[in-house]
């Protein structure tokens, strides 16, 4: 199944923890609204470091996801993996095994994001039992 649509995002920078600033580690709070066929709001954290080369840095985030996927309700778990190597981005967004939860229990799949002129968004490939 493919589910799309559009997502706004609030990002809010978290103190780092005591000694990693030398490490160029940064720590966020995520606040998302899904719109379309995810019709959700989700909670999570960003981890983040940088590189000395310019455009080089990698992130990982955990969200919870809470709402409705083409009319069934539940939530799940995403986990992003991020990398930008000298401004060539790459990202992997997988739900979390045996995150679901009521309707959307056992939901497998991964999402793709896309960022155009400042708006976001998305493409859900996943698979329910």
């Amino acid at each position: 199944m493919h589910a799309s649509g559009t997502f706004d995002v609030k990002l809010a920078p978290q103190p780092a923890a005591p000694g990693t600033e030398a490490a160029q580690l940064g720590r966020l709070s995520i606040d998302k609204r899904f719109q379309g066929d995810l019709d959700a709001t989700s909670l999570g954290e960003m981890l983040s470091a940088g590189t000395e080369v310019p455009g080089s840095a990698g992130y990982v985030a955990i969200e919870r996801v809470s709402g409705s996927l083409h009319g069934r309700q539940g939530s799940f778990v995403l986990m992003h993996y991020g990398l930008m190597e000298r401004g060539a981005p790459s990202l992997k967004v997988s739900v979390v095994p045996d995150s679901g939860t009521g309707e959307l229990a056992g939901i497998k799949g991964e999402l793709v994001i896309r960022i155009e002129q400042g708006r976001h968004e998305y493409t859900f490939a996943y698979e329910l039992p």
